[in-house]
């Protein structure tokens, strides 16, 4: 098995489990506290069963006081009684903090994640290396249970362990205080501080041998679980691969299915009856397993035998024993899983590690801080001044001194070949990524002193990969539950979706697709292109940018977008990008990108007469589909 990084020092797992613990804490402190109070109650309570039942015992072996043994068994029923009716309440308090958050542990460890993946700058998003420290710490939770959401079971394991073992230590004392009478012989030899000593050891020993079998048995994932996951990442990709809906047809035409043979049936395999999990787990793992429980099987002997034989000597009377039998069992039980919690937390560390190292990713994009004006007349002035752009980690530049402004109010068309630099320049404008060199000025002011999430308020985007999800569909055109319908019914009438609306069962209440609800209504490409269209003009932002807004729509429809285009925009900014040039007669200006630069700029009519531009270029070729007579109809 190959080794994972080597275990972290005590002081380190410390810091690291006590850091996710204040992090649940902070999320959710009723939720702790409520696990954490009815673990302790829980360790606590059944000592109060084990003293009256052994006072019991004692009573009817005497007896000699009838109205004591009533009293007794009255108190047991009370006691019994209140326990129950605390126990539940406490309960119902921790589940109905579970129900609050409505996730569970786990959950809400995924919480934790995807708002990181929410506030981390762009640029570490897109990353390979930043995904991929998510997809990992989502396999290491989901396939072995390591991770953040451990943190707060193993505490409240702890809890119960400490509570159980100051209850138990505090009943089994007089066990070895009690002196066997002189008169019991031989037996006087469990007097002998010696032989209270040696017992206890033993007993100590057998108790810490049990629980550190079994952790090293854990260690082996823990050593393993960095090899495995690649594996791990390829099998639960394999295993979705059928349920896929939007790959269903790929999937059975090429019967990719079948790629998944050598993870999936392979004994061999990683995960297979053959393979090295499975040999690990006959092997070491499994005597470790296996010797863990006979320690523990061992230990139960030697505590009846050593009970009863001093209760034999006279030491004690039988109700003691049920008493000690018990107590001394529970120790045992406590200081196990004391050791083995303590030893699950050390080998959970280093998944913190990993965890934190993800949810530590500096940003170091300035949130700025300046009030971004709202103007009812959208009279937004944006300049490019000398911008250059550089990707991370990229020696060539995407984008090379571009200087430009944009006209208030006016329609502006994005052109060029694919990878000139046309989608850079938009994700500059919105500032998801910011400037190599040079500034991006709104009114006169850089847009990086801005407050971040109010210059972001300020542009609507269609990118070619927006994603609609299986909800209704005025909350996927609003992006929010609680809506205004009129307009969201009107931003799908101006993108040109009224006609179809009107066949939905359920109007905007009719939910997208069928994960959710069976009587969910399917679409095409080209419907989701509207409705993506819908929801920018829904948000209303002084900006809107179309970044191939009508590459999935018929040629009617791509007519009737253009042509309603003064009435879809309205007062508001827009920039669009396209490979389709006729759209771009529908726009006040146009703006030609080769090789991050701009090298041509002007009105449809003004580039096409410069006959050696790009532009013109760059229409012929599209154009030349249209007008060419088609041979085989002209032989016709």
């Amino acid at each position: 098995m190959k080794r994972n990084k080597p275990f972290r020092s005590w002081s380190e797992t410390f810091r690291l489990n006590h850091r996710a613990l204040k992090l649940f804490y902070k999320r959710c402190p009723q939720l702790v506290l409520s696990r954490i109070i009815y673990a302790v109650w829980t360790a606590l309570t059944p000592y109060i069963g084990i003293c009256l039942s052994a006072l019991l015992v004692e009573e009817l072996a005497s007896g000699q006081h009838t109205d004591r043994l009533y009293f007794l068994a009255l108190l047991s029923l009370i006691s019994a009684a209140g326990v129950s009716l605390i126990t539940a309440l406490i309960k119902r308090w921790r589940d109905s903090q579970n129900m609050g958050i409505g996730r569970g542990l786990r959950l809400e460890t995924e919480h934790i994640l995807s708002d990181k993946l929410l506030e981390m700058d762009y640029v570490n998003l897109v990353q390979s290396g930043t995904l991929k420290e998510h997809s990992t710490i989502l396999q290491n939770m989901g396939n072995s249970g390591w991770g953040l959401h451990r943190v707060l079971r193993n505490y409240v394991a702890l809890c119960s362990a400490l509570f159980t073992l100051f209850g138990g230590v505090s009943l089994t004392v007089s066990l070895f205080l009690l002196p066997v009478p002189q008169s019991a012989g031989a037996y006087a030899l469990l007097n002998s501080p010696v032989f209270v000593f040696l017992i206890i050891a033993v007993m100590l020993a057998i108790t810490y041998l049990a629980p550190m079998l079994a952790n090293r048995a854990g260690k082996y994932w823990v050593l393993s679980i960095g090899a495995l996951n690649l594996d791990n990442r390829i099998y639960s990709f394999l295993s979705h691969l059928k349920s896929r809906r939007e790959i269903a047809a790929d999937v059975r035409i090429y019967r990719q299915d079948k790629m998944g043979g050598r993870f999936l049936l392979e004994k061999e395999g990683t995960f297979g009856s053959s393979g090295p999990i499975a040999k690990c787990a006959r092997g070491p793992m499994g005597l470790y397993r296996a010797a863990s429980g006979a320690v523990s099987v061992i230990f139960t002997g030697i505590v009846y035998t050593y009970v009863c034989l001093k209760a034999w000597a006279g030491a004690f009377g039988p109700g003691a024993v049920t008493r000690y039998v018990a107590s001394v069992t529970k120790v045992s039980d406590s200081v196990s899983r004391l050791i083995a919690e303590l030893g699950d937390m050390r080998n959970n560390a280093p998944f913190l590690e990993q965890t934190f190292s993800f949810l530590d990713l500096p940003d170091r994009m300035y949130q700025g801080s300046l009030t971004v004006e709202k103007r009812r007349d959208r009279q937004y002035d944006i300049e490019f001044r000398d911008v250059s752009f550089r990707y991370p980690g990229s020696g060539q530049y995407a984008l090379r001194h571009v200087s430009m402004k944009f006209e208030i109010g006016r329609r502006l068309a994005v052109v060029g070949m694919n990878g000139s630099g046309k989608t850079t320049f938009i994700k500059l404008l919105c500032r998801l990524y910011d400037p190599t060199e040079g500034e991006i000025l709104l009114n006169g002011i850089d847009i990086r002193k801005y407050n971040y999430r109010e210059y972001m308020a300020l542009f609507s985007v269609v990118f070619q990969d927006f994603q609609l999800f299986a909800l209704k569909l005025g909350e996927n055109v609003a992006s929010k539950t609680g809506y205004d319908n009129a307009l969201a019914a009107d931003s799908l009438r101006k993108a040109g979706f009224s006609k179809r609306l009107s066949e939905f069962p359920n109007g905007l209440e009719t939910y997208l697709y069928q994960n959710y609800d069976k009587n969910g209504v399917n679409i095409s490409g080209g419907e989701a292109q509207k409705i993506a269209i819908a929801r920018a003009l829904c948000k209303d932002a002084p900006f809107i940018i179309l970044d191939e807004p009508t590459a999935a729509l018929d040629p009617v429809a791509e007519a009737e977008i253009y042509s309603n285009l003064n009435e879809i925009v309205g007062d508001k900014t827009a920039v669009y990008i396209s490979h389709r040039l006729s759209s771009c007669k529908f726009c006040d200006e146009i703006i030609v990108f080769h090789e991050g630069t701009i090298i041509q700029r002007g009105a449809h009519a003004d580039l096409l007469a410069e006959k050696d531009g790009r532009y013109y270029e760059l229409w012929h070729a599209q154009a030349q589909y249209y007008t060419e007579t088609d041979p085989a109809s002209a032989a016709l």
